[in-house]
């Protein structure tokens, strides 16, 4: 097991899928100023940096996977994903489909998101439910280091455009990744803590607090399950119903804002699925429906907190019965 952080665990995996497949390349907003030592083993061909141009980047890449090769692309921060909706949801998200599966578009989009750096509504807006609603895509938001890793190679290998968020608050944040090949599939979620008396459903770093939620929980004797999705598109269900169906209870934590969000979808598939299990009425913690504050302690207290969460389970292990 090595000790590395989330950003060379990224490196590691784009490394390894270079030399594994000569068609993987990579390119986008200072991608070979940033990753030198690829530059230095591929050349300039397979790593290049581009203009700021959002939209061609995208259609460079679906143009490149239609022809073959398995772009890995750099956008920087999700809000700049609005600029290239076309190429990667009209494009790359439908063109297989509409091709009758005679081609395939394996490209992955690597954007930042999350709260943490004070970058203001311009360069911080989690949207990834925009594009878990887009047919033909899948979306990755990882929480560990050793994910960040497996879930990217596992990316880069789909057949499918992928969608990777990366946290921009945990780039440098060290974590254990085992050594060799690492390779976490896609569409299956992560029971870091198990318990029965209320799940925690989350993805991205809100993990880590509903952690800290679940060990202030256990303190007060209330036994929480904490599920990391790690992949939004394709959903693990199966996970997420059999936790409910032990716990009776469902919390569903994320930075983004709730309407229309992961939160709702995982609330609907519960409902629908499952609520004959449910002791309590589903709940969700979520961020506000309105832009980054560029203050850092506007964004904390925008973010769902551990204390929250704790209070919140609390309520729903208080509340037996399902009002009619």
């Amino acid at each position: 097991m090595q000790t590395i952080t989330v950003n060379d665990a990224v490196g590691q995996a784009l490394a390894e899928e270079m030399r594994r497949d000569p068609r993987v390349l990579t390119f986008g907003e200072g991608v070979a100023t940033n990753r030198r030592d690829l530059l230095a083993e591929f050349g300039p061909q397979r790593v290049r940096n581009t203009p700021l141009a959002e939209g061609i980047i995208a259609g460079a890449a679906a143009g490149a996977a239609a022809m073959g090769l398995r772009p890995v692309i750099d956008l920087l921060f999700a809000p700049f994903l609005t600029l290239s909706m076309d190429a990667i949801m009209n494009s790359a998200g439908k063109l297989r489909y509409l091709s009758g599966g005679q081609f395939e578009f394996p490209m992955v989009v690597l954007a930042r998101t999350g709260a943490g750096w004070t970058v203001g509504g311009q360069h911080n807006h989690n949207l990834e439910a925009m594009f878990v609603h887009s047919p033909g895509l899948k979306v990755v938001m990882p929480h560990s280091t050793a994910d960040y890793k497996g879930l990217l190679k596992s990316a880069i290998r789909d057949p499918n455009p992928v969608l990777f968020f990366m946290d921009m608050t945990v780039g440098y944040t060290p974590g254990p990744v085992p050594e060799g090949e690492h390779v976490v599939p896609l569409g299956q979620a992560a029971v870091l803590r198990a318990g029965r008396d209320v799940t925690l459903v989350s993805y991205s770093k809100s993990v880590t607090t509903c952690l800290a939620a679940a060990d202030q929980l256990a303190r007060r004797g209330i036994d929480a399950e904490v599920i990391d999705l790690r992949t939004l598109k394709p959903l693990d269900e199966a996970t997420i119903l059999r936790s409910v169906r032990k716990t009776g209870r469902l919390l569903v934590v994320h930075e983004a804002a709730a309407p229309c969000g992961v939160g709702a979808e995982v609330a609907a598939i519960v409902s629908e699925k499952a609520f004959a299990a449910l002791k309590a009425p589903i709940r969700r913690i979520t961020g506000p429906d309105a832009p980054a504050p560029s203050s850092w302690m506007l964004e904390q207290a925008a973010l769902p907190q551990a204390d929250g969460i704790a209070r919140a389970a609390l309520e729903l292990v208080g509340a037996e019965t399902v009002p009619a």
